[in-house]
């Protein structure tokens, strides 16, 4: 039996805390004074009798605790929401797929799946989310996300959920066709720091391949820099001036690659491509348009991955 002490606006604010990580940021989401979340806070774990975060100079994280309740507390507060919905839209038919998309998947690949899904079920919806592989993950686990698509890693963020792999995506050196570096073989990494660099931006998956690579060859980041997840402003300054693309996932620049827009530096980023696949909340009962978009990413994966080996 839920104790009785344990009220909605305390899951509320654990749950826009555990997004936000920062009670700054999470009272303001929540339109609340930010005396009045601490306070919110401390009655949850007084109830619970442990905490549930961890408090660091840069914010809050989610301690092992807290990683427990987020997983039961986020698709049971989403529950009572889309019942709530349902009540209030008559026989509640929307049918709708909310997706976290990261910056390896926005191109090709998410796009071809919606048109797949569309092309089969045109009374299916899709909203897509992006940002940071953490910041969607936190949602999928709190219930506000039904999947999340892209590269990942086996991070901490992962943990409890579900990941299936889809196909394996490179991450490479791009830059315009004309750059003093495109067409060169092998050129030594020591020359990357000639030039301005577009970057992912830091404590990502895409980011933490960056600087394996500059730790293996003893490369500092340039102080002229971009970071960004943005591929429309990493394409752009890239094809306007001298920069680099670092971690530009391959099918990002591929149709610039084809016309002959961009160029990919003869520079090995990873030894291997990294694990493309979708996420999913198993506490979460998926819906019908769920498995029909799981399905059409996995159509779509497949041929890409014969495309491959022809």
């Amino acid at each position: 039996m839920l104790n009785p002490r344990i009220k909605l606006r305390h899951l509320q604010a654990f749950l826009e805390l555990a997004k936000r990580r920062s009670f700054v940021r999470a009272a303001e989401g929540l339109a609340i004074t930010q005396p009045a979340l601490s306070k919110a806070i401390r009655e949850l774990e007084d109830n619970l009798g442990t905490p549930l975060f961890e408090r660091t100079p840069q914010g809050v994280s989610l301690n092992q605790a807290g990683l427990t309740l987020l997983r039961h507390a986020g698709p049971a507060l989403r529950a009572l929401e889309e019942g709530v919905t349902a009540i209030g839209n008559g026989l509640g038919r929307e049918r709708r797929v909310r997706v976290g998309a990261l910056s390896t998947v926005e191109s090709r690949f998410l796009p071809r799946a919606i048109e797949r899904l569309h092309a089969r079920h045109a009374d299916i919806g899709v909203r897509v989310v992006g940002g940071p592989s953490a910041y969607l993950l936190s949602r999928l686990r709190a219930g506000e996300l039904d999947l999340v698509v892209g590269r990942m890693t086996a991070a901490r963020e992962i943990r409890d959920l579900t990941f299936e792999h889809l196909y394996y995506e490179s991450l490479v050196f791009a830059v315009r066709h004309d750059h003093p570096l495109a067409g060169l073989v092998a050129p030594a990494p020591a020359r990357l720091s000639e030039f301005p660099w577009v970057l992912p931006l830091p404590q990502t998956t895409l980011r933490q391949q960056v600087d394996s690579f500059c730790v293996r060859h003893g490369l500092d980041v340039p102080g002229r820099v971009v970071e960004t997840l943005s591929l429309a402003i990493s394409r752009h300054y890239v094809l306007d001036g001298d920069a680099l693309w670092v971690a530009a996932p391959r099918e990002a620049v591929a149709g610039d690659v084809e016309a002959g827009r961009l160029a990919v530096l003869d520079i090995a980023l990873e030894e291997q491509g990294g694990s493309v696949g979708l996420c999913t909340n198993a506490s979460l009962q998926p819906s019908l348009a769920l498995e029909a978009f799981c399905e059409s990413l996995r159509e779509v994966a497949a041929e890409r991955r014969d495309a491959a080996t022809q």
